[in-house]
């Protein structure tokens, strides 16, 4: 479909699609197998003025919105989705400085990640608190000018790799979710380090680490926000960074899909092309009308939300629901396409599913998505 996009918007299709194809198409299989982090490809990025497409242009972004960012994300992760995710991941850490830091902190810590020298990660989950993240154990205790931060954070992406964390920590465990407060911190803060490296099934060129505090002191000055703003913040940033998901998700799709029709061209059975068979049509026509369809939702969210709206927890969460369930079924009937080839390493449909299925997982399960869809709707019925 045409989406008439602008000149500036189409360039930045044109360029995610010149790295993915130049950057990301060679290493790919290597960084799946072996876990690298794509350094050369953020490097490439950065060169290319993508990592800043999301802020203002007063701190060295390009100043666009979710919708380019979706457009950069989808386009890379047609080739990678794993590769891609340094970007989205970095953009899930820098939006709750967009929202909510002063402008000290923005002029601090903004320009680094636009110029794409500085990576970013966001650090809520915790071994017994991913779906209920007001669970979390992390607590920061008020100390002079300082706080001292005590606990683990799981499975954050970008891990070891970023320098600019958002760690969210109990201050006040007997006030529940207005107890909670978000603070940035940096790599190399004393009493901050590393654990376990996750060994994965899918998205293997992202790094995921946990991040442990053992008597971390950090300054007041590192506050996000104010203290207890720590529950409203995770929301409203996953409301922002949910369809950066979504569009991970459907260039997954959307990659699978254009795989699978160029080899049912190609394979021939019992005289001719698969593509000649009614069975296989219809595969691929579901296929394309899903991952449309998909693009649809996503990218009227993603209009929406640039243009102001302040209503959008329901759209967000179906846009990450609707283009992940798509990107799971869909590499599940791409791989059924290129049958015993589809299955093996040698092609990349197997990892396209292997990648597709987190995006069903984090931030927020599909799950936890409906739950946030239905309490909308609800809402809205009510008022």
């Amino acid at each position: 479909m045409n989406w008439f996009l602008t000149e500036e918007q189409t360039m930045i299709v044109e360029t995610a699609n010149e790295i993915a194809q130049k950057k990301i198409l060679p290493v790919r299989e290597k960084y799946d197998h072996e876990g690298i982090f794509p350094w050369d490809v953020v490097e490439a990025m950065a060169e290319a003025d993508l990592c800043g497409l999301y802020i203002p242009e007063e701190y060295g972004g390009f100043g666009g919105g979710i919708f380019e960012l979706c457009l950069a994300v989808e386009e890379l992760s047609k080739v990678c989705g794993g590769i891609s995710l340094a970007m989205a991941a970095t953009a899930l850490g820098t939006f709750p400085i967009l929202l909510f830091a002063d402008d000290e902190q923005k002029q601090k810590y903004l320009p680094g990640i636009a110029d794409g020298k500085t990576i970013a990660a966001f650090g809520l989950t915790e071994a017994n608190a991913g779906s209920d993240a007001l669970g979390m154990k992390t607590t920061a205790v008020l100390d002079g000018d300082s706080y001292v931060l005590n606990g683990t954070k799981q499975w954050i992406t970008n891990g070891e790799n970023a320098a600019v964390y958002i760690v969210f920590a109990k201050t006040n465990p007997a006030k529940g979710a207005r107890g909670i407060t978000a603070f940035i911190l940096e790599k190399g803060t004393p009493g901050f380090s590393f654990g376990k490296h996750e060994d994965k099934m899918g998205i293997r060129a992202s790094s995921t680490t946990e991040l442990v505090f053992q008597d971390c002191r950090i300054p007041k000055s590192a506050l996000l926000g104010r203290e207890g703003m720590g529950s409203i913040i995770a929301i409203n940033t996953l409301n922002y960074s949910r369809p950066g998901v979504g569009a991970q998700a459907l260039g997954i799709a959307a990659g699978a899909l254009r795989d699978a029709t160029a080899y049912s061209r190609q394979r021939v059975q019992f005289g001719e092309p698969i593509s000649a068979f009614q069975a296989v049509q219809h595969m691929l026509a579901d296929m394309a009308t899903e991952v449309e369809a998909a693009r649809a939702l996503l990218y009227a969210t993603a209009k929406t939300i640039d243009a102001g709206e302040k209503k959008f927890a329901k759209e967000s969460a179906m846009s990450k629901l609707k283009c992940s369930d798509v990107a799971m079924k869909v590499t599940v009937d791409a791989l059924q396409v290129m049958g015993g080839y589809g299955y093996m390493r040698e092609y990349p449909m197997e990892k396209r599913m292997r990648d597709a299925k987190i995006t069903q997982i984090y931030e927020g399960t599909n799950q936890i998505q409906r739950n946030e869809i239905a309490l909308q709707l609800i809402k809205e019925s009510a008022s």
